[in-house]
């Protein structure tokens, strides 16, 4: 996991640039080819060390299906458009992370883990197929930019530094807390606290990953009658608040419980329907807050979106390791940290947007 982590960030960040100066195309093709290679390299590796080397560069290549779809949006549309486009990206960027683990689990109850192996390397090849096949370049000449390592720096700097990217990529960024404190915390919460079994577990996780494709799609109606940013606020306040009534519901029931030694299963079902009212805005969030930033990069969106999602990776290996050294027994924990989060992201989302 942790080579997984690491190829993500670092692929992100080197193919950015790469994508602002070559185009969108190219660097989608190299990856995803390269990619389904490292994966059978992963299906065949006979031991451990090879597995994280395979797995390393399958991340490290797989990087540009996560920069250049983001870089694609801001080169066809802008603004508003840019969200509502985002909305429909988020199914797979935003959803099929979540859904990953309870998936693969229950293929693991009818085929080997080297099988998954070439089952995502088979999904490689065929994403070099279709992008061979259907993907324009959407990259004019005229925006392509160097790639010189003092330039790419540079620019990396004048990106950040822009207010609306630096706002509205925070929160993507801080999006990806929030993702990880849930990936990381709810196994502990609901199957060692609450004993779901990993089938129950696995549905419960399909239940959270229905409830973003809606808002995402929600979202995507939204945005032809209200601002992206009204939305983005709007998501988040409703967010902030189920997290507040989270938290206060996690320390009710651990106080309750406290004689029992465990939590009371009475508490199973109204965690989870506030679990689902502090998430579930999440496919509104993150679209919203790349299309923001993303607004004024249109000469190296590459460059911006590898940016924010590399950040978006940082703040969630910042998430498991933070959980990893609290307590577990309770929902206080997951319940602190989503507030935090969400009470940073709303601080970004008002505060004065210059330039």
């Amino acid at each position: 996991m942790a080579a997984w982590v690491a190829g993500l960030a670092i692929g992100q960040m080197s193919v950015g640039p790469l994508t602002d100066r070559f185009g969108r195309r190219m660097p989608l093709l190299v990856g995803t080819l390269c990619y389904a290679i490292a994966a059978a390299g992963c299906a065949l590796a006979p031991t451990m060390t090879l597995m994280c080397v395979f797995r390393f560069i399958a991340a490290l290549m797989g990087a540009a299906s996560l920069v250049v779809p983001n870089a694609c949006v801001r080169d066809l549309t802008y603004g508003d458009a840019s969200a509502k486009m985002m909305s429909r990206l988020i199914i797979v960027q935003g959803v099929v992370p979540i859904l990953a683990p309870a998936l693969g689990g229950f293929a693991l109850q009818f085929i080997g883990w080297r099988d998954i192996f070439w089952a995502t390397s088979l999904y490689g090849l065929l994403g070099f197929v279709l992008v061979a096949l259907f993907l324009p370049e959407t990259l004019l000449p005229i925006r392509r930019q160097p790639v010189q390592m003092k330039a790419v720096l540079v620019r990396y700097g004048k990106t950040f530094c822009e207010p609306h990217f630096c706002l509205n990529g925070l929160i993507w960024m801080v999006q990806g807390f929030v993702t990880f404190t849930y990936l990381t915390a709810a196994p502990f919460l609901f199957e060692s606290v609450f004993h779901l079994s990993p089938f129950h577990y696995g549905m419960l996780f399909g239940l959270f990953a229905v409830f973003m494709i809606g808002t995402s799609q929600l979202n995507a109606l939204l945005v032809d009658r209200f601002s992206s940013e009204g939305i983005l606020r709007t998501a988040l306040i409703w967010s902030t608040v189920a997290a507040l009534a989270f938290v206060v519901l996690a320390v009710w029931s651990a106080i309750e419980s406290a004689p029992l030694g465990h939590l009371n299963g009475m508490y199973l079902w109204p965690m989870i329907v506030i679990m689902l009212l502090v998430l579930g805005p999440g496919g509104a969030i993150g679209p919203n807050a790349m299309a923001g930033a993303l607004r004024y990069q249109a000469h190296n969106a590459g460059s911006a979106a590898a940016l924010a999602g590399t950040g978006q990776y940082v703040m969630g290996m910042v998430a498991s390791v933070l959980f990893s050294l609290l307590p577990v027994g309770t929902a206080i924990p997951m319940a602190v940290m989503l507030l935090i989060a969400f009470l940073v992201m709303l601080v970004l989302a008002y505060y004065p947007r210059r330039g």
